[in-house]
């Protein structure tokens, strides 16, 4: 356990070291270099506080942080900055930040400590599953209006393949998917922004995408090298942003790329094994949960650059510019290894005793 801890920890530091530098190289921007710098520091800070934490103690306190973040999010209508046609953020003065972010991690923990309270009466509906549909709705329903219908999909994405870890039925998880997957396409059609990007997918690609197609495919096998991206030059927007993996596409090349998504399955992997060594629901089902947060976001993240789904606001983990998805991932990391170190001492602990 101890060794796949360590290449947990060398794999987000890999991936966020490359993310500092492929972030200054897509901007040229010193100054928002800097912020990244700034964001990274944050990040490393708080996952050196949570994960020393005992994760147990989260159980007793996920609903009302979710309830927090819950008001947050409908704050964030009223109070939030606007950007890009989308109200998501909340300022602090000298620092902005998402709650919908947060709420996606926070959900995923109390989804957990939710079905392990119930036990099987998670697979009876009205006694344990509306429970946990109540609280996905909730935030779903407060994040698609600012609107947000890509973190929407993640969310609804993550907690039902949590509720069919967790033992929910199949005929509840199905029905509940079809009526989710309705009110997202709804959402999704009468939203002008979510409906451009939908049409331009289905009969054409915006921009962007154009252009990081083009960069991911002059990057050739071995790539162009660190700074020397042509399409960050006023090609592709915001491309140390959602579509900073076509810069490292271009940079990398496609063994670069691959191997980046490869990373990603490595973290998948082992959060799943450290779930699976878990001596609670509650520690399997958070291992798990966040581990699957994190490989699909990058995969949906990479599908949009590659142009085979629709464009989003999804970051890619660990490597986009953006302050709390990178301090809500690096969290999410500790969490995991938290989980990791406390079940290992408390088997070292059995086998003492025994």
């Amino acid at each position: 356990m101890k060794i796949l801890t360590k290449i947990l920890i060398a794999t987000v530091l890999l991936l966020i070291v490359v993310g500092s530098i492929l972030v200054y190289s897509a901007s040229g921007d010193m100054t928002l270099f800097r912020s990244h710098i700034a964001n990274v520091v944050f990040a490393l800070i708080a996952f050196f506080v949570f994960l020393v934490m005992p994760y147990e103690y989260y159980r007793g306190v996920t609903k009302y942080a979710l309830m927090g973040v819950i008001v947050l999010l409908a704050a964030t209508l009223f109070i939030g900055i606007e950007k890009n046609g989308a109200t998501r953020w909340i300022s602090l003065g000298f620092f902005s930040f998402q709650p919908s972010e947060i709420a996606k991690f926070l959900l995923v923990i109390h989804l957990a400590n939710l079905i392990e309270s119930k036990g099987e009466l998670i697979g009876d509906f009205k006694k344990g599953y509306v429970f946990a549909i109540t609280w996905i709705v909730m935030v779903a329903f407060f994040v698609v209006i600012q609107p947000n219908v890509s973190t929407t999909i993640i969310i609804t994405i993550v907690s039902f393949t949590i509720l069919y870890v967790g033992g929910a039925k199949l005929k509840h998880l199905f029905v509940t998917a079809g009526s989710a997957a309705a009110l997202v396409a709804i959402a999704a059609a009468l939203l002008p922004h979510a409906r451009y990007r939908l049409d331009k997918f289905l009969f054409g690609e915006t921009l962007q995408v154009t252009q990081a197609k083009i960069a991911l495919g002059s990057g050739g096998l071995t790539g162009l090298g660190f700074g020397h991206s042509r399409q960050s030059d006023l090609f592709v927007p915001y491309p140390y942003g959602d579509f900073i993996y076509s810069i490292l596409g271009e940079e990398l090349g496609f063994i670069g790329a691959l191997t980046v998504l490869f990373l990603y399955l490595t973290i998948f992997v082992i959060c799943l094994i450290i779930a699976k060594r878990s001596t609670d629901t509650f520690g399997q089902l958070t291992a798990f949960g966040l581990g699957f947060m994190i490989v699909i976001s990058a995969f949906i993240n990479a599908g949009v650059v590659m142009g085979v789904l629709p464009t989003t606001g999804i970051t890619l983990p660990f490597i986009s510019f953006g302050g709390t998805s990178l301090i809500v991932f690096s969290v999410s990391i500790a969490v995991v290894l938290n989980i990791a170190v406390r079940n290992n001492k408390r088997r070292e602990l059995n086998l003492a005793r025994a």
